[in-house]
C-alpha cells in the first residue's frame, strides 16, 4: 500500500535516505521578546523559519523575502540574513536551527574527507508553501516542550518530532511544481548545486526543469547569463577552491575527483580558465599568510577567496570566516596601535594591507619592518581599482581580473532582464543617518544600480556631488519610481524613517507605491569593496519585488 503522504519520485530528494538530521534548538518568538528580530548574521546552520501569526521580511545575501504563515523560510549555513516581523500582536514565529549528515563516508582512497564535504545538502531553501499552519504550530509546540525537558526521552522524542516536521515539510515541496520561468530555472540551478559531483547532462537538467531541451538553453542562458554547463563548472571549481585552503591538505587529483573530474588534466585546464591561475599556484599562493590592518578591506579578500591570518577583532567579517571555512586561524587584532603592532610582529604575516587613512607615518616603517606593507587609497580610487590593486599587491592579479569579468557578465544577464519587464523608472537611493538623509550617487552600492545596470537617477540626484543631502520634504516630493533606504540603527534614524513609512501608510492602497520601497540596514551595505557590490547585483531583480 502506498502511503499517500509520502515523498513523490524526485530526483531533488534522491539522498534523503542516506541523510540523518540533529535539532540543534527551537526558539519562540513572540511580540515583544525572543531573539526576534534577528539581526544581521551569518548563518551557522541550517534554519527553518516558521511564521505562525503576522508577517514579516527576510533579507538573505542582499535579496529581499516575505516572511508569512503559510509558509516556511529555509536558511542555508554561510548565508548572510536579518529577519523582521511586523509590530502586531499577532506576532508569532519559531526558529529551528538543525543539522544535515550523511550516513556514508567518501571513499578515502579518492576524495577528502573534510567534516564540512561530508554533509549533504538540504534538497530545499528558501521560502516553501505549507498546507497547515495550524499542523506546523502543534509540532513546534511539542518539540519546544520535548527539547526543553531535563528528561533525555524527552528530548530524544523532540528530535522524533522534528523528523515528523521535516517529513511534513519535504512532502509540501515535493508536492510544487514551478509555476514560471524563475521557478524552474531556480530549480534547475538547485539539482546542479547539489549534484555537482555527478555526471550531468542537458536533457536531465531540462526535465528537472519541466522544459524542453532547446527551451532550456535559451532559458538558463536568459537567466543566469551562462549556459547550464558553464554554470556547473564554475560551481565545480568553486568548491575546489575550497578544499585549497591552507588548513588542507589534499592532493590534486583527490580534490579532481571530488569535484566530478576523472581527467586532472582537464581540471587544470577549467580550473584556470575560471580563476586565471592554475591549480599549483593558487595552493601555493593560498598559504600565504596576509593580514589587514582595516576591517572594510576583508570583503576584497573574501571575492579572492583569501582567509586572511589578522584582521580587525572588532570587525563582524573575522565572525564570517570562522563559520564559513571553519577555522580560528585569523588573529584578532587589539584596538590600540601598538597592541596590534605587536601582534603582526609575533605573527610575520607575508604581507599586510592597510589604508591610507588609518595608518600613521610613525605606524608605516614598523608595518614594513614586519612585511611588504600595502596602502590602499580609500578615496581616489573606486571598487575595482581597489580590488585590482590587492591583487596586484598579493599576487593574485589573474583571480583578481577574472571576478571582475564575472561580475561583468552577471551584470549584463541582469540588464537584459530588467529590460526585458516594465519601464524600471526613476531611482533615488538615501542612507539615513540621525537627522541626516543622505543621497547615495558616487563610492557607495549606487554605483551598481546607474552605472552598472542603468537605472535612471531621480531628478534630485547629484552625480556630481558626493554627499548631497536633502530635507525630507524634498525625499517626499521626488520623481523617483523606486526608492531605496539605508537606515542607520540609531534612535534617531529610525525615528525619521518611521516617520516616511507612516506617512506612506496614509496614501490610498495602491501596490505599485509600496512596491517602489526598498530597505537595507548600515552594514554590510554602507561599505564599499567588491563583496558589497556584488551583494547588490544579486538583490536588484528581487529588491522590491513583493514588498508590502
Amino acid at each position: 500500500m502506498n502511503d499517500k503522504n509520502s515523498l513523490p519520485p524526485s530526483k531533488a530528494f534522491g539522498e534523503l535516505d542516506q541523510m540523518w538530521f540533529r535539532l540543534r534548538s527551537i526558539m519562540h518568538g513572540r511580540n515583544p521578546g525572543g531573539e526576534w528580530p534577528l539581526r544581521l548574521q551569518f548563518v551557522e546552520s541550517y534554519m527553518l523559519l516558521i511564521p505562525i501569526a503576522g508577517q514579516g521580511s527576510i533579507t538573505v545575501d542582499g535579496k529581499y523575502c516575505e516572511l508569512k504563515a503559510g509558509c516556511v523560510f529555509v536558511c542555508l549555513p554561510g548565508q548572510l540574513i536579518e529577519a523582521s516581523m511586523e509590530d502586531t500582536a499577532e506576532q508569532s514565529v519559531y526558529t529551528l536551527r538543525f543539522d544535515v549528515y550523511s550516513q556514508h563516508s567518501i571513499s578515502e582512497e579518492q576524495q577528502p574527507t573534510r567534516p564540512a564535504e561530508l554533509h549533504l545538502p538540504f534538497p530545499l531553501s528558501g521560502n516553501i508553501a505549507i498546507q497547515s499552519t495550524i499542523t506546523y504550530s502543534k509540532l513546534c509546540e511539542l518539540i519546544s516542550g520535548y527539547m526543553g525537558s531535563p528528561a533525555p526521552l524527552q528530548r530524544l522524542l523532540a528530535q522524533s518530532r522534528f523528523y515528523e516536521l521535516l517529513h511534513s515539510l519535504l512532502s509540501s515541496a515535493g508536492q510544487m511544481q514551478p509555476t514560471d520561468t524563475d521557478t524552474a530555472m531556480e530549480r534547475a540551478k538547485l539539482y546542479i548545486e547539489q549534484h555537482y559531483r555527478e555526471e550531468l547532462s542537458i536533457s536531465l537538467l531540462a526535465a528537472e526543469a519541466g522544459t524542453s531541451v532547446r527551451h532550456f538553453i535559451r532559458l538558463f542562458k536568459q537567466t543566469y547569463g551562462l549556459s547550464a554547463i558553464e554554470y556547473l563548472t564554475e560551481y565545480r571549481i568553486r568548491q575546489a577552491r575550497s578544499l585549497m585552503l591552507p588548513q588542507t591538505n589534499y592532493e590534486l587529483k583527490d580534490i579532481a575527483a571530488y569535484v566530478g573530474y576523472k581527467d586532472v588534466p582537464y581540471f587544470r585546464r577549467k580550473f584556470k580558465q575560471i580563476t586565471g591561475v592554475a591549480p599549483a599556484t593558487f595552493m601555493r599562493n593560498a598559504k600565504l599568510k596576509i593580514a589587514v590592518c582595516h576591517g572594510s578591506l576583508t570583503g576584497a579578500l573574501l571575492t579572492l577567496n583569501i582567509i586572511p591570518c589578522a584582521a580587525p577583532a572588532d570587525h563582524p567579517w573575522a565572525e564570517y570566516y570562522r563559520r564559513k571555512y571553519e577555522t580560528d586561524a585569523v588573529l584578532p587584532l587589539a584596538r590600540e596601535d601598538t597592541l596590534w603592532i605587536e601582534q603582526l610582529t609575533l605573527l610575520r604575516p607575508d604581507y599586510i594591507l592597510g589604508l591610507e587613512t588609518s595608518v600613521s607615518r610613525w605606524m608605516l616603517p614598523q608595518l614594513q619592518a614586519i612585511a611588504p606593507t600595502f596602502l590602499v587609497s580609500p578615496l581616489q580610487t573606486d571598487w575595482r581599482s581597489q580590488l585590482h590593486f590587492i591583487g596586484e599587491c598579493v599576487g593574485r592579479a589573474p583571480e583578481a581580473a577574472a571576478w571582475l569579468n564575472n561580475y561583468e557578465r552577471k551584470a549584463k544577464s541582469i540588464r537584459v532582464k530588467l529590460g526585458q519587464g516594465p519601464a524600471m523608472g526613476k531611482l533615488l537611493l538615501v542612507r539615513i543617518s540621525a537627522q541626516s538623509i543622505t543621497v547615495l550617487s558616487t563610492r557607495s552600492l549606487a554605483e551598481v544600480f546607474y552605472d552598472d545596470l542603468h537605472f535612471i537617477p531621480a531628478s534630485v540626484v547629484d552625480r556630481k556631488l558626493s554627499n548631497q543631502t536633502i530635507t525630507p520634504e524634498e525625499l517626499w516630493s521626488s520623481d523617483a519610481d523606486k526608492l531605496l533606504f539605508i537606515v542607520d540603527e540609531d534612535a534617531a534614524s529610525q525615528a525619521v524613517w518611521s516617520k516616511f513609512r507612516d506617512r506612506a501608510s496614509l496614501l490610498p492602497p495602491d501596490p505599485a507605491w509600496f512596491s517602489r520601497i526598498g530597505h537595507l540596514p548600515p552594514y554590510p551595505w554602507t561599505e564599499y569593496n567588491s563583496f558589497t557590490q556584488e551583494l547588490a547585483l544579486d538583490s536588484a531583480l528581487t529588491l522590491w519585488r513583493n514588498r508590502t
